[in-house]
C-alpha cells in the first residue's frame, strides 16, 4: 500500500518459492499478464481482493486501486479532472515493478472505476512512455452508465451508509444540487468544458477486446446504457462480448454467480492474451 502516493495494492505473482526457479519458469513468469482492478466508489480493498484471487490463481500479477469517493462524486462532478494524476501513477507502477512488457488487462467496476479508466486511456494515447504498453483487453463490471442522478444518489448513499446522518444528508443534497446545476441545467455549456465519461468512452481510440458484465436488476447503472455502449463499440470494430446476469445487483454478479463469473473472466483473459491490438 502507499506506492507512488497511491493506496494501491500490488500482488506480484507467482510468489517466489523456497526452491530455485528454473530459467524456463522465470521466463514463463515474466510473460504472465498483469491485471489492473479499478474499484467502485467506496469499495474496500478486502472486497476487491476477492476479485484478485481469480487472476492470482492463474499466475497473474494484480494491481488493485480504488479512487477516493470524494474525487468521484464531487471533484469530477464539478468538472475538476482530479483522477488524471492517479491514472498516470497507476501506469507508472508498471515500470516501477519492471512489468511493463507484459500483457495488461483492465477490470473496471461501476462508474467510479470508469472515471479512472477514462483518464488511463487518455494517458495511454498521449504520454510517450505509455504508448508501447501491451493492452490485452478490458472487463467492465456494472458499467458504464450515463449521467443518472437517481443512480448516483443511490451509489453515494451506499458509500455514506455508516456516516453521521446530518453529514450524510448534507453531502447527498450537495451532490444532487451540483449535479442538477452543472450536469443538467448548464449541460449545453459544461459539455464543452468537461465531456462526460460515458461520451468520452464511446469514441476512445482503443480497439482491444471488451467484456461487459451487467444486469437488468442493477438499480444504479441502467442495463440499457451498458448495452448501448457495447453496441456502439462493436460498431467501431471492437471485439465485444456482453453478458446479462439478469437478477444480480450492482457489482454483485460474482457474489451471485461465483463460478460462472470467474470462468467468464479467465476465458476472456486467455482469449485476449493471444493478441493485443491497440
Amino acid at each position: 500500500m502507499g506506492v507512488r502516493g497511491l493506496e494501491a495494492a500490488v500482488e506480484l505473482a507467482p510468489a517466489p518459492g523456497e526452491a530455485r526457479e528454473s530459467s524456463r519458469e522465470r521466463e514463463h513468469a515474466d510473460g504472465q499478464p498483469v491485471v489492473i482492478l479499478l474499484g467502485w466508489a467506496g469499495c474496500q480493498d478486502k472486497y476487491l481482493a476477492k476479485y484478485s484471487a481469480i487472476y492470482s490463481q492463474k499466475g497473474c500479477t494484480v494491481i488493485r486501486y480504488t479512487a477516493s469517493w470524494k474525487m468521484i462524486f464531487f471533484s469530477e462532478t464539478f468538472g475538476i479532472r482530479s483522477l488524471e494524476t492517479p491514472a498516470r501513477r497507476l501506469l507508472e507502477l508498471l515500470f516501477d515493478y519492471s512489468i511493463e512488457n507484459r500483457p495488461i488487462l483492465f477490470h473496471v467496476f461501476s462508474n467510479g472505476g470508469v472515471m479512472l479508466y477514462r483518464y488511463i486511456i487518455e494517458a495511454l494515447h498521449t504520454h510517450k512512455p505509455f504508448k508501447n504498453l501491451k493492452i490485452a483487453g478490458t472487463i467492465f463490471d456494472s458499467a458504464p452508465g450515463r449521467r443518472n442522478l437517481r443512480g448516483g444518489l443511490r451509489a453515494l448513499a451506499a458509500v455514506l451508509v455508516s456516516t453521521n446522518v446530518l453529514l450524510k444528508y448534507f453531502l447527498l443534497f450537495t451532490f444532487a444540487t451540483t449535479a442538477v446545476v452543472l450536469r443538467i441545467l448548464l449541460y449545453p455549456l459544461t459539455r464543452f468544458i468537461h465531456e462526460s465519461h460515458y461520451d468520452a468512452l464511446l469514441k476512445v481510440p482503443s480497439r482491444w477486446p471488451e467484456l461487459y458484465l451487467y444486469s437488468q436488476a442493477d438499480a444504479i447503472i441502467k442495463a440499457s446504457e451498458v448495452k448501448d455502449m457495447a453496441d456502439a463499440r462493436q460498431q467501431l470494430g471492437v471485439s465485444v462480448k456482453a453478458v446479462d446476469f439478469s437478477d444480480s445487483a450492482h457489482v454483485s454478479h460474482m457474489r451471485a454467480y461465483p463460478t460462472y463469473y470467474s470462468n467468464l473472466c479467465t476465458t476472456f483473459l486467455s482469449d485476449c492474451v493471444g493478441g493485443s491490438p491497440r
